[in-house]
């Protein structure tokens, strides 16, 4: 049975309705401007610390552009194939031949009047890439991904509880944020974990079923 009941679950995908802007309400609509083919730039350049939503806004957007029936693709630390809407994340761990492949690339989508977006840890500025390339980042538009505040965390957290269809107990995001790790990615993981972990035991969430499953993670490591 509970096998069962983990499958029926609905598999969370990052969408744009999903994200939780906070400081980055201003990327947000300007990736929904020009996913909707407004506007005259089409390449994105977005950066920020591990866990900052950099990842989710780059497949939401590919997921946007699949549901609206345009070709698109993602890769993360590689190039993908050519497409309508592009995304390329963690351009950082690109190696020489992948460097040479996006700037082609670039200089395609910009012909072709396609998207490109492209995610690094760092500032163009900064990026330890060929010179041609960490230039042409940088003539498109540039976003710091600002991190979320406990609050909306907390926001992102019940939201991402809801889409897996049960009530989050203020209490349990409360111990979460106080004791799991502090980027979103492992807050979610840790919720998922809770969420398996009750509907094996056919027991609501709690904050004594968090422990269990902080617990384990600390074991593991």
């Amino acid at each position: 049975m509970s096998q069962l009941l983990l499958d029926i679950v609905p598999a969370w995908q990052p969408t744009l309705d999903k994200f939780v802007a906070g400081r980055n309400l201003e990327l947000l609509s300007a990736l929904r401007h020009a996913l909707g083919g407004n506007g005259s730039e089409r390449c994105f350049y977005v950066w920020g610390e591990a866990g900052s939503g950099k990842s989710h806004l780059l497949q939401a957007c590919v997921r946007a552009a699949s549901d609206a029936r345009r070709s698109a693709s993602y890769a993360q630390g590689s190039v993908p194939q050519f497409a309508e809407v592009v995304a390329v994340d963690d351009v950082e761990r690109l190696d020489d031949a992948a460097q040479i492949g996006l700037f082609n690339l670039y200089n395609r989508m910009r012909d072709s009047g396609g998207m490109l977006l492209v995610s690094g840890a760092q500032s163009p500025l900064y990026l330890m890439l060929r010179d041609d390339l960490r230039t042409r980042l940088g003539w498109g538009l540039v976003y710091q991904v600002h991190g979320l505040s406990d609050e909306e965390k907390a926001q992102a957290l019940a939201q991402h509880a809801q889409s897996r269809g049960f009530a989050l107990p203020q209490e349990v995001t409360q111990y979460l944020l106080r004791h799991g790790r502090r980027d979103l990615p492992s807050l979610v993981a840790a919720l998922d974990a809770l969420d398996e972990h009750s509907l094996r035991l056919h027991r609501a969430p709690s904050v004594p079923l968090l422990k269990e499953i902080l617990q384990r993670e600390l074991e593991l490591k």
